[in-house]
């Protein structure tokens, strides 16, 4: 899975030269947290709800709203803005946009391709992901077992999975960040096989496993 999978196209974008009221009522009316500023297709900013928030208590406490209103219409958002952006690729992986997300604790990475900006990977974008491909939104049972991270370990709980008639929707592994040499794996299954039958085996083989639905 790929940023390009994910990321909205239909960029919402403004210029340096716009207002900081410009931004926020761009913000509202298309319900975003972020807007990227560019000049043509190149990215040169980009101004967020929490750049909108510390701007206004920062100059305008004491104002009346009317008068917050004027000074967020005479404001540039190159004045607020911020010039250092983080971005990705169209062609990186999601994990990785996320993990720079998470790194550089940002709710969005503008998507460049060349020199242009081709669209946008918000926190939003990478939850409808996580549900995509955990395939949590399609209900079943979901299996959790703690394993010694061995060759072949997904494979044989695939194995037994299939043979009480049930489908593999998904399979997530991790280290186990507490017991070296383990592995943690969750497997999503659908079908109607032989719940029965596949939990008894399940339970004979993994000491540490946990069985729920949907």
């Amino acid at each position: 899975m790929f940023v390009s999978d994910w990321m909205t196209k239909n960029v919402h974008t403004l210029s340096a030269s716009d207002t900081v009221f410009d931004a926020a009522s761009l913000m509202e009316e298309k319900n975003v947290k972020h807007v990227p500023i560019v000049k043509g297709q190149e990215l040169k900013g980009i101004i967020s709800d929490r750049d909108l928030r510390s701007f206004q208590p920062s100059t305008a406490t004491s104002l009346e709203t009317e008068e917050i209103v004027h000074l967020m219409s005479q404001t540039k958002i190159k004045e607020v803005m911020s010039g250092d952006v983080l971005t990705t690729t169209p062609q990186t992986s999601v994990e990785k946009a996320a993990m720079l997300m998470l790194d550089g604790s940002v709710g969005c990475l503008p998507v460049i391709e060349g020199e242009q900006l081709v669209g946008i990977i918000s926190d939003k974008d990478i939850f409808r992901a996580l549900v995509d491909i955990t395939g949590v939104r399609h209900g079943g049972h979901r299996i959790y077992v703690e394993v010694e991270d061995a060759s072949g370990v997904t494979k044989q709980i695939s194995d037994i999975i299939r043979k009480y008639g049930f489908s593999v929707e998904s399979i997530l592994t991790a280290p186990d960040p507490g017991k070296k040499g383990y592995r943690r794996v969750a497997t999503r299954i659908k079908g109607n096989g032989d719940y029965s039958r596949l939990k008894m085996e399940l339970e004979g083989t993994y000491t540490h496993l946990r069985i729920t639905k949907g």
